[in-house]
């Protein structure tokens, strides 16, 4: 039923990425609408995907449906603003948008506004390099190559960070763009989260692209035309892309939410924040064991899983029902070098590399295939979902079948 007061519970969700999208759709087709009021804010307009941001630099078309269509015919509210604060006790969200901005208040919010790039205090990133972890920066490093590749001289282009974002950016730029040449920069020995079959695939994948690897090489510094190591070693660059890991907005932390050092929310098994709990918190955002016990890491299977639970414990309270414990797991890593290679590297209980991998063609087309499917399900956000939308209960709790219990403070590594 509604709140006593006969209003609506309003539930806000910050971002629309892919779990803020998923769980808005979700809540939106279970929950009946003569109770609940669902409200979307977001920054842009359109929904990014963000796993082929390095395609889009690249110089790609990737779609990019805009929210105001995604959410047609939901009745999900979509408000395009920026979040600046939330103020838990007064249970608001302040916002910055061409309207002027304002407050949005709410009964249950879900804080999905996901992650972007770390510079790590390194002096001139910051200034000077280009990430690929938002649309517009990847679109003026697209820009960038642009204005390389019409040099007749070519350009360089170096990768800091090997990890996933690092790698699949130094394949499709040094793939859709031959006539540049492509540094990628590691700070220990290349890809040691890969299987040595793997790594020794994505060696041969850098030789046929033409790809430098500098391995055990920490940056100190950015510079507008080079790149400063920590042993004196200086490199060239007329386009230095930072991949060197991911950070949070202090958006959580400044509320007084229970967060990691590094900013992330701390949640129980049913992402419900430990400190407030008509927050929860998906994705990049929260930090949360997975079924093997560890943190489960920034990644877009991490949103899905985290995005699920979150939706079920928010219905099962919402509606009476009882909590039940939804699947947050590991299993693997895809890697997309360029259109037609590609690794697929599962992992096992512990998070490390089996020794098998899958590669070439077929782990290429299973990656797209992925990006295909996650696509499609967030532009369609309530397709195949139950038809009958459940009231709400005059109580906002429920019997949970799962324990609520706060996990551990360490940071989750990017897989």
């Amino acid at each position: 039923m509604p709140d006593r007061n006969g209003t609506k519970h309003r539930v806000v969700v910050l971002g629309a990425g892919y779990a803020g999208a998923y769980v808005a759709g979700t809540l939106a087709r279970r929950l009946a609408p003569s109770d609940a009021e669902i409200t979307v804010v977001n920054a842009e307009p359109d929904f990014v995907q963000r796993l082929r941001l390095h395609q889009l630099a690249a110089g790609q078309e990737i779609e990019a449906p805009r929210l105001a269509d995604v959410f047609a015919g939901t009745g999900i509210r979509l408000r395009l603003a920026q979040v600046t604060d939330i103020e838990p006790e007064r249970r608001v969200v302040a916002v910055a948008g061409t309207d002027g901005g304002g407050e949005v208040g709410y009964d249950t919010l879900v804080y999905a506004l996901g992650s972007h790039g770390a510079d790590h205090g390194v002096p001139g990133v910051a200034e000077h390099a280009f990430d690929v972890a938002g649309r517009p920066s990847a679109l003026r490093l697209r820009d960038r190559l642009d204005g390389l590749e019409a040099r007749s001289e070519g350009g360089k282009v170096v990768v800091v960070g090997d990890g996933l974002t690092g790698i699949e950016t130094a394949a499709e730029v040094a793939e859709s763009r031959p006539g540049l040449s492509v540094t990628l920069i590691a700070r220990g020995a290349l890809a040691t989260a890969l299987s040595a079959g793997a790594r020794d695939h994505l060696r041969r994948a850098c030789d046929r692209f033409g790809i430098t690897v500098l391995e055990h090489a920490g940056v100190e510094s950015v510079e507008a035309k080079r790149v400063l190591c920590a042993d004196g070693t200086a490199l060239p660059s007329d386009a230095t892309v930072w991949t060197a890991g991911f950070a949070v907005a202090p958006i959580a932390a400044g509320a007084g939410l229970e967060v990691t050092d590094g900013g992330r929310i701390v949640v129980d098994r049913t992402m419900r924040s430990v400190s407030h709990p008509n927050v929860y918190a998906v994705g990049d955002s929260a930090h949360t064991l997975g079924d093997n016990g560890l943190p489960l890491p920034m990644s877009c299977a991490s949103a899905g899983y985290t995005g699920r639970q979150a939706t079920a414990a928010i219905v099962a309270r919402l509606t009476g029902g009882k909590v039940k414990q939804t699947g947050l797991e590991y299993v693997g890593n895809h890697i997309s070098l360029g259109r037609r290679d590609g690794i697929l590297q599962m992992v096992g209980h512990d998070a490390q590399a089996k020794p098998k991998y899958l590669g070439g063609r077929k782990a290429a087309r299973i990656k797209a295939g992925i990006l295909s499917m996650s696509l499609w399900t967030t532009s369609h956000p309530t397709f195949g979902l139950p038809t009958r939308r459940q009231r709400l209960t005059d109580t906002p709790e429920s019997n949970d079948e799962t324990a609520t219990r706060p996990v551990g403070s360490g940071e989750a590594a990017r897989g």
